[in-house]
Formats: C-alpha cells, sequence, structure tokens
C-alpha cells in the first residue's frame, strides 16, 4: 500500500496528500497510487516539498512524457520542461510568463492542440500573501448536474479554441502582451474541440470551455454561441464545483486537464511577488 493520505477538499473533487516526499525516489505502488488518486480527485495539492528542477521533472515524468515550452525565454535554463510562472519584473520585463495583474481567465492548459495536456504540475517558491490564488472548476461534476434538455442541446456541438482570439483578449487588459507573429500564428492556427469530452480512462463526460480561447461555436450565429457560452461558464464556475487553492512555498499542485479547467485570482505585482514552476504531461 503507498505511505501517504488523501483527504478530500471540496464537495465534489480535489484532495490533499500528506505523508509524501517527492524529492526522495518513489517505488511503483506509490506511483500507481497516485496516478489513480488523480484520475479519482482531478486535483491532488501535495504541501510541503522540497523541489531541485530536476526532480520536479523527474516526478512529472511519471505520469507521461512533458511537453516543451515553446517561448524559451520563459522556460529554466538546461530544464525546457520546466515553465517559469511569475509577477517579477527585471529591465522592465518579467522574468516569466505574466498574464498582467487583473486577467482571470478560464482555461484547460493546451486545448489550442488537437493532442491536449493530460495533466500539469505548478510548484511553489515564492507565494504572495494576498491574491494570485489558482481556482479549478470540476468540470466533469459541472457537467453531470447539467438539465437534460441542456445536455441534449450541447451534445455534438464544437467551439473554435483561437490563440489569435485569445491573445487580442489579452491584450485589452494586459500592456506587456505582444500579438502573435505570423510565424506564431501560423503554428498556432484555430482548432475546433468538442463542448463535451470523454474521459480517456474513465470515460466519464465533462465540459471542454474558455472564457478567453473560444471565438465560437460552430454552426451559431454570434449571438447565441455567446448567451451558450455564458450560460455554461456561470454554471460551471459556480462555487460548488470551485476549488480555490491559496498558495504556500513548497506547495506542488497537480491537476487533471482531462477534467478541469482553472484560472488565476488577480494579483498586485508591486506589493506581492509570486514565482511558480510548471511541467506539463502531455
Amino acid at each position: 500500500m503507498a505511505d501517504y493520505q488523501s483527504e478530500p477538499i471540496s464537495s465534489t473533487f480535489g484532495a490533499r496528500i500528506s505523508g509524501l516526499d517527492l524529492a526522495a525516489p518513489i517505488d511503483r505502488e506509490t506511483v500507481d497510487s497516485l496516478v489513480e488518486d488523480l484520475i479519482r480527485y482531478r486535483v491532488l495539492v501535495v504541501p510541503g516539498q522540497k523541489l531541485e528542477h530536476a526532480d520536479h521533472i523527474r516526478v512529472s515524468r511519471l505520469f507521461g512524457p512533458l511537453d516543451v515550452y515553446p517561448v524559451s525565454k520563459y522556460v529554466v535554463p538546461e530544464y525546457p520542461e520546466v515553465l517559469t510562472i511569475s509577477n517579477i519584473f527585471e529591465n522592465g520585463s518579467p522574468i516569466g510568463l505574466y498574464d498582467g495583474d487583473e486577467q482571470e481567465e478560464w482555461h484547460t492548459d493546451y486545448s489550442f492542440k488537437k493532442v491536449m495536456s493530460k495533466a500539469s504540475m505548478l510548484y511553489s517558491v515564492i507565494a504572495p500573501e494576498v491574491g494570485g490564488d489558482t481556482l479549478f472548476a470540476d468540470t466533469t461534476a459541472a457537467y453531470d448536474e447539467l438539465s437534460d434538455d441542456l445536455k441534449d442541446r450541447i451534445k455534438g456541438l464544437r467551439a473554435v479554441h483561437s490563440m489569435a482570439h485569445l491573445v487580442a483578449e489579452e491584450l485589452k487588459t494586459n500592456p506587456h502582451k505582444k500579438p502573435l507573429t505570423p510565424e506564431e500564428l501560423e503554428r498556432t492556427p484555430d482548432i475546433e474541440q468538442p463542448l463535451v469530452r470523454a474521459h480517456p480512462v474513465t470515460g466519464r463526460e465533462s465540459l471542454l470551455l474558455g472564457s478567453m480561447i473560444i471565438s465560437e461555436i460552430v454552426g451559431l450565429d454570434p449571438a447565441e454561441s455567446t448567451a451558450l457560452l455564458d450560460e455554461l461558464h456561470a454554471h460551471a464556475t459556480a462555487d460548488r464545483y470551485v476549488y480555490r487553492h491559496h498558495w504556500e512555498v513548497g506547495d506542488l499542485v497537480i491537476w487533471d486537464n482531462q477534467a478541469t479547467m482553472h484560472t488565476r485570482t488577480p494579483c498586485d505585482s508591486k506589493r506581492h511577488q509570486r514565482l511558480l514552476y510548471r511541467t506539463t504531461v502531455m
């Protein structure tokens, strides 16, 4: 039996893991148990860790192959699988991926790719006292509890996930965001994704949404598309389906991108610094 404990942290999903030191070697039984717990709970909070970048990568690879973030200035030198996420500025520029102080963008990592991310692992090194929390939405339970009429209405519908649309929306509130270059636009074409997807392991259906990356629902006029997306987002992000994680130094949070979505809350970068490192399992 794996030598750690898991305790549910919200009404529909999420668990806090205790008694686990991820800097130490992990046996196969513990790995299998963690994978099962991630599928069961969809979000795992593992506090009190002391991870070097090599540890972070090693643990992440237990869940699958890792992505290398395409913007090299945001990855850790010598560890390209590790993405820096931060609101800390040096010489007038953020040292990592930075979405502005006020922006909240519900999303699933890599929904703009044909093959989306399986899981993400975010590790906290500098934690703000105020703001910069991460909100997770249980899009699986949210789908389960839709009305039958709404389930019938969205069955088979597809939405356009557009990096061009996302960046255009981000530019409205984040002056540090840069428009996509012609080359970046060519590498990230719009892609259609189902509004409802089935988990590849459990078969459970969940909503696949995104508050800024979805430009339209295929086949609906703009007004109907916007109204339906607003209705689904309001439902999926209701308090019942949301876990709010306030970061402490040493927290590692692992989430299943195939069954959830997430966003960050506002954070005043002039008063509260934030530094995290993320790996992305494909």
